[in-house]
């Protein structure tokens, strides 16, 4: 519900930006829960059809459940490896893919699928982080490890958050499986809670970076990047202690090459 509610502003943005139409089948990659296909489905009817993937199965659980939840019918679910896809040749008219591209270790592959499931005329929406100095939410707590010795920093290149991160990657890396970036725009996202102490416990239950770290530190250690990330968002406590921290996400629209 936080990440859902955070990334509202991009998730319409990129239903927006896909112009579904009544009688298509969209594609969604690294789905999650679903949500933002989900938001996407109206537009499809009647008569069209989101295919909600995930390689992981665990969230095609989740993604199906939701699914049944608000009654909504017309989504097919599977377990799909986006860089492996097994549908057919131009097998939809819009693919979405939000937060999950920079986390494949093959890229370009992924790109390559894109095209080649998508039809003549369709469009890919895909959506990554900016760089994580535009993020502090997120990296509050890994900012810290470094500062205080706590952790070395990360592989810029491997599966992450950031790895896409740089405008010009981005587009490297679309535009390798054979798709024309029509446009890339910034897009805010919105991250509150009601108080540093619930900031600390969603980060702790959603961060793998902060659960591995925190599991060989020792209680001093924990005290003292617990204290060294929170004063990294002091700026963003309101007087009530709340705390609302901006991000930045980057949206692509591509299309095949004409």
């Amino acid at each position: 519900a936080l990440f859902a509610d955070a990334t509202a502003e991009l998730s319409g943005r990129m239903i927006e930006l896909l112009e579904p139409q009544p009688g298509q089948t969209v594609l969604e990659l690294a789905a999650g829960p679903g949500e933002t296909g989900f938001l996407a489905l109206p537009r499809l009817l009647p008569g069209g059809r989101l295919v909600s993937t995930d390689a992981a199965p665990e969230m095609i659980d989740v993604a199906r459940r939701r699914a049944g939840e608000l009654s909504l019918t017309d989504v097919r679910f599977a377990v799909e490896d986006a860089a492996q896809l097994t549908f057919p040749d131009a097998s939809f008219d819009g693919i979405l893919c939000r937060f999950g591209l920079m986390l494949v270790p093959e890229m370009e592959r992924v790109a390559g699928e894109i095209a080649r499931v998508l039809r003549p005329g369709g469009r890919a929406v895909l959506a990554v982080w900016a760089s994580s100095r535009l993020n502090p939410w997120m990296t509050a707590t890994g900012r810290a490890a470094i500062e205080l010795g706590l952790s070395e920093p990360p592989d810029k290149d491997a599966p992450g958050p950031f790895r896409l991160a740089d405008a010009d990657r981005l587009r490297q890396v679309v535009e390798s499986g054979g798709l024309t970036v029509l446009l890339v725009e910034e897009v805010t996202v919105h991250w509150r809670a009601a108080s540093l102490e619930e900031w600390w416990a969603t980060t702790r239950d959603t961060s793998r970076m902060l659960t591995e770290l925190l599991a060989r530190l020792d209680a001093d250690e924990t005290a003292a990047l617990r204290r060294r990330a929170e004063e990294l968002l002091h700026e963003y406590i309101a007087a009530d202690g709340s705390l609302h921290v901006p991000g930045i996400a980057r949206v692509l629209v591509a299309a095949l090459h004409s």
